[in-house]
């Protein structure tokens, strides 16, 4: 396994774990919106830009989730 496999693979591991535990706490919405970003970085790196154009528009999405809950005082 080369490196870029590597990373892609804990981009994507990161991902499913970070958004399977977003109902505890906003801050895992932050690092779902740091591993879509991770995502992206690995697709456009991989050079299937399909895939990391999605996830960059992913990322903004949680991002953007997570500003709202902050803005709410939904922290916890």
């Amino acid at each position: 396994m080369d490196r870029l496999t590597a990373f892609g693979l804990l981009a994507v591991s990161s991902m499913l774990i970070s958004y399977s535990f977003e109902k505890y706490s906003s801050w895992w919405v932050l690092a779902f919106a740091a591993s879509c970003v991770m995502g992206s970085a690995y697709g456009f790196f991989q050079g299937a830009w399909p895939f990391g154009a999605v996830e960059a528009v992913w990322s903004v999405v949680a991002l953007r989730r997570w500003l709202a809950m902050r803005a709410e005082g939904q922290t916890e």
